[in-house]
C-alpha cells in the first residue's frame, strides 16, 4: 500500500471511530449507488461518495459531518428583494 493510500484509510478510519456506539436514524442511497448518506441519533451524519478523480480513477470520500442545530437555524434571517 502506497504512502497517500494509507494516509487516506488512516483519515477513513478516524472519521468512522467517531460513531461507534451511535444509533442510525435514517439513511439514503443515492439511485446510481454511487453515495450513501447515514443519519445518526446525535445528529452527526455520516457521507459515503464513490467519485472519480481527475485522472478517471474511482474515489472513495467519506466525511462525519454535524447536522446543523435548530438554534443556528432560528439565527438566520430572511431577506427579501423587491
Amino acid at each position: 500500500m502506497t504512502g497517500p493510500a494509507f494516509q487516506e484509510l488512516r483519515r477513513v478510519a478516524a472519521a468512522v471511530a467517531k460513531l461507534r456506539g451511535e444509533t442510525v436514524r435514517d439513511a439514503t442511497v443515492r439511485s446510481d449507488l454511487r453515495g450513501l448518506r447515514l443519519e445518526f441519533e446525535s445528529g452527526l451524519i455520516l457521507l459515503v461518495a464513490l467519485e472519480r478523480d481527475g485522472e478517471g480513477r474511482d474515489r472513495l470520500e467519506v466525511d462525519v459531518v454535524a447536522a446543523p442545530q435548530d438554534a443556528v437555524a432560528k439565527q438566520q434571517i430572511e431577506v427579501r428583494f423587491d
